[in-house]
């Protein structure tokens, strides 16, 4: 599984830059309407559940495929295709499905984070960044009279900091799977 992901280390990457871009558009852009945000967090949540269901089909043939990428995909494409195809849903509406979208994937997070914890290092950032969409859902299930403004704030940041903390395993994957390319005491082979 390591390997699978060391060597598709962009795709997370890909997710964990959309969620920063996105967290900076909700952050420096509050005064955008409700619309703008929900076509935004629709087209991020598609996109993260494109990617999720990429990672899960690209498992090598004799690994068992990821059900809880699966989920987190039909998650994704759920919420983000709610939000777009139903602009005119209330406030509440959105914060309850960016509520239910975020719990679902902290829990598909952190379950992926404890089964390959002996496979993957890092496995922390995986249950850092689970934790954190799962407190930030049920936050925003416990206080739905929230303004719009700290709405979108609250999505802002909390996209900034799980979109940083999926780069950050994308870059230790990445670099781990580097350094599998040449098995240590093997010198690549010189040029002819």
């Amino acid at each position: 599984m390591e390997v699978t992901l060391s060597r598709h280390w962009w795709l997370l990457a890909l997710r964990g830059l959309a969620g920063i871009l996105f967290g900076i558009l909700a952050i420096f852009a509050p005064g955008t309407s409700l619309l703008a945000l929900m076509i935004l967090f629709g087209g991020f949540a598609f996109a993260h559940g494109m990617l999720g269901l990429m990672l899960a089909v690209r498992m090598p043939r004799g690994e068992r495929r990821s059900t809880s990428f699966l989920i987190e995909a039909v998650a994704g494409f759920a919420a983000g295709l709610l939000a777009m195809l139903w602009p005119a849903m209330t406030a509440l509406v959105l914060l309850l499905v960016i509520a239910a979208w975020s719990v679902a994937v902290g829990i598909t997070t952190i379950v992926d984070a404890i089964r390959l914890r002996h496979q993957v290092r890092g496995e922390w950032l995986m249950i850092l960044s689970g934790a954190l969409s799962v407190a930030f859902g049920v936050l925003m299930f416990a206080f739905p009279g929230a303004g719009a403004l700290a709405l979108v704030w609250w999505i802002g940041a909390y996209a900034i900091v799980t979109g940083a903390l999926i780069l950050s395993l994308a870059v230790k994957l990445r670099s781990r799977g580097a350094g599998r390319a040449v098995p240590a005491g093997n010198p690549p082979p010189a040029p002819a």
